[in-house]
């Protein structure tokens, strides 16, 4: 679980938006290959990322707990 906050307002879309462009950036991968699975309209979301492995992940935002 990564916890991430944006500027952005909920409305239109716009805080889904800044959270993929913000994952998309840290990682080092388009935009579209960041999507949200679950969770559109809630706070607590699911993403499903494409070209991503589990090491540029942990290098990205540090390892799982209890891995550090």
């Amino acid at each position: 679980m990564l916890k991430v906050r944006v500027s952005s307002p909920p409305a239109d879309g716009a805080a889904n938006a800044a959270v993929v462009a913000l994952i998309a950036k840290a990682l080092k991968v388009p935009k579209s290959a960041v999507r949200i699975a679950a969770g559109e309209t809630a706070r607590v979301k699911r993403l499903d990322i494409d070209g991503a492995g589990a090491a540029q992940i942990a290098l990205a935002f540090g390892p799982p707990p209890g891995e550090g």
